[in-house]
């Protein structure tokens, strides 16, 4: 089994069968891949494992993104459970008929959701620039992020039901909007979205981190989480293909390593050069010294 202790839950649907939109979609303005300078490197910070990053971590960020530039987003998951009891509640959670979670997602939600996010951004912010680094916050509500129609069907008390869940799959990244991105300047994403219709839906981190990723033709793709490595059949695995981590998503993975594996496929799907899932410094996951990266073949 999937060893991901603490799943993420930056919720929004799954994407597995009857989702529509993949997270590699490149809907905005700008071609993929044409920043000149360095490639940008995409890392996505789970909510479940901010509060236990040390200092060391941070440090070893700021030196690579003196030297790269680099866009974080982040999760939100263990502060939203601390806000209000109710999102620990196995309640706050759906599954739709294909089998995909969401947290169920109401203007109140968006708002608490905004509000933790705020107090995240200004910590993570300030955990920057106190290391040099300027840095700016940007929300993917605000135009950074497309998301498509979300599914509308839940179960709710044993009945498939239908429900207005503010949640969509990502359609589309603008990568003009983090035009300011360069080394020693860097940006961090609240993975919020806006849908067709205008209105501010919630999404998946790691597809939404995916999705950017592939906007801005990044070099690389971290998945920060609690766990050291994906784990298979109880063991740490170094290594896996893109096509070997699907199949074993579909079959054994769970929770928040079934979105990260889907989100490191589509990452790669949208040339992204490598990603890397572990709990480790930035710098020693891109060099394959310890942590699980996915790799095309």
């Amino acid at each position: 089994m999937n060893g991901d202790a603490g799943t993420d839950g930056d919720v929004g649907t799954d994407g597995g069968a009857g989702t529509s939109g993949g997270a590699g979609t490149n809907g905005g303005a700008g071609t993929n891949g044409a920043r000149p300078g360095p490639a940008p490197t995409v890392v996505k910070l789970g909510g479940s494992c901010l509060e236990t990053l040390a200092e060391a971590w941070w440090d070893d960020l700021a030196r690579h993104a003196r030297e790269h530039p680099v866009v974080l987003v982040h999760g939100w998951s263990r502060p939203l459970k601390a806000l209000r009891p109710r999102y620990r509640d196995g309640s706050a959670i759906l599954r739709d008929r294909y089998g995909n979670q969401s947290r169920w997602t109401t203007p109140e939600v968006l708002a608490d959701i905004r509000t933790v996010s705020a107090r995240l951004g200004e910590e993570i912010l300030r955990r920057l620039e106190r290391r040099g680094l300027a840095a700016e916050r940007i929300l993917g509500s605000d135009g950074l992020v497309t998301a498509g129609e979300g599914e509308r069907w839940w179960w709710k008390d044993r009945e498939l039901v239908e429900l207005d869940n503010l949640v969509g799959p990502i359609t589309g990244v603008d990568p003009s909007l983090l035009k300011n991105l360069a080394p020693g300047r860097s940006c961090l994403v609240t993975p919020l979205a806006r849908d067709g219709a205008g209105r501010e839906v919630n999404t998946d981190g790691d597809r939404a981190a995916a999705a950017v990723a592939g906007a801005l033709g990044a070099g690389g793709l971290v998945l920060v989480t609690d766990v050291a490595h994906l784990l298979v059949d109880g063991e740490p695995v170094p290594r896996i293909t893109a096509r070997a981590a699907a199949e074993f998503r579909d079959r054994k993975a769970t929770g928040g390593m079934r979105k990260k594996l889907r989100a490191a496929g589509e990452a790669l799907d949208a040339g992204v050069g490598r990603v890397v899932i572990g709990s480790a410094p930035v710098t020693e996951l891109l060099a394959g010294s310890t942590g699980t990266a996915i790799t095309r073949n």
